[in-house]
């Protein structure tokens, strides 16, 4: 009987660096033949050509569009049959050409729902859930954005007795993390020593088993400790609680809308960061991201915003048969489309073009 492919789930919320840690892996990959499929929230899949742009996939017009599968119809946790299985069915049937494959999943995906589908027949004797790696942005858990607090909340009840203290965005994280094999810790360099530590009890008092928690700059990891953990996460489900448990089905939020742009444009990046931010300001946008052309730079330019906090590089030059287009997706809750289409408006691109 074949062997069967290992799979590893990263998961972890918006703006975590699930993509950034996937490109460290795909660059390193120590002569793995790694498959990719990345769900993504919004259609302009991001993501996935920002995978495809660390140029590790063979050249050749096979091997490249084949290695990394995007999803972009709905959440993984949410569809997995219609989108999941039949996906997993054609990488199985390549399993000669792969070694192991990485499912990024959407920064709204519950992990179970997923994991469960590998107790599926078509897919169990084929494959297994090497691990479920936890990415958590520690600034964001640091600045309290997903974390309890019981004396606030109760004091916060004392005023407004209709207060929901318990968030699904906060339900969310605690699922990921129950889920966990692994959780890596991003982002650490913006935080003090207090605040880490802190972030480090959260996340422990979060865990109901021993869980290693690595701590990453900018995705970089040791391969090894990601990949090969041979946990066979399908078959240990019931220790790993959730909130959903005991429920048939599961709700997302509702209120959760992405936005998308294609704009014909240019624009200066400090000026665009500076447009960004003010969105930010004004409504309730999770997560930020996309590439922009940037006036006389033959290099796309990737701008990736959590919150109030951006950072930006260049990935690739424009290729020849492609447009300088400027694509953006913003993620909130309840973001106005309209307000977000008029920021940029012919007289304000105006004032950010060069």
């Amino acid at each position: 009987m074949a062997k069967k492919i290992p799979v590893t789930v990263i998961t972890g919320f918006l703006g975590s660096g699930k993509t950034t840690l996937i490109r460290h892996l795909l660059t390193n990959n120590q002569g793995r033949r790694i498959a990719v499929i990345v769900n993504e929230f919004g259609e302009l899949g991001i993501d996935g050509e920002l995978l495809r742009s660390c140029q590790v996939c063979p050249d050749d017009e096979i091997a490249a569009p084949s290695n990394i599968v995007e999803l972009t119809n709905g959440c993984l946790c949410c569809t997995v049959q219609e989108e999941f299985l039949p996906t997993m069915q054609a990488l199985i049937a390549r399993r000669d050409d792969i070694d192991c494959i990485l499912i990024e999943t959407s920064g709204l995906a519950l992990p179970k729902p997923l994991i469960t589908a590998f107790r599926w027949p078509e897919i169990r004797t084929a494959a297994t859930v090497d691990a479920v790696i936890t990415v958590v942005d520690c600034d964001a858990v640091a600045d309290g954005r997903f974390a309890s607090d019981p004396a606030a909340v109760d004091a916060l009840r004392l005023e407004d007795e209709n207060l929901d203290h318990e968030t699904p965005l906060q339900e969310l994280f605690e699922d990921q993390l129950a889920c966990a094999d692994l959780v890596i810790l991003n982002k650490s360099d913006l935080v003090t020593a207090a605040q880490y530590q802190q972030t480090i009890d959260l996340i422990n008092s979060e865990l109901s088993r021993s869980v290693k928690i690595v701590t990453s700059d900018r995705g970089i990891v040791d391969v090894d400790t990601i990949l090969g953990l041979n946990a066979a996460v399908e078959d240990h489900l019931e220790d790993r609680p959730s909130h959903h448990d005991t429920e048939a089905d599961h709700d997302h939020d509702d209120d959760i809308n992405s936005i998308n742009l294609v704009l014909d444009r240019s624009f200066d990046p400090e000026q665009l960061r500076h447009q960004l931010a003010s969105l930010v300001k004004e409504q309730e946008i999770y997560r930020i991201k996309g590439f922009v052309s940037v006036p006389n730079k033959p290099m796309r330019l990737v701008i990736q915003g959590v919150g109030n906090r951006f950072e930006q590089f260049y990935d690739r030059p424009w290729r020849t048969d492609e447009r300088r287009q400027t694509k953006l997706v913003f993620i909130g809750r309840s973001i106005d489309p309209e307000a977000i289409t008029n920021a940029f408006s012919e007289k304000i691109a105006a004032n950010l073009l060069k």
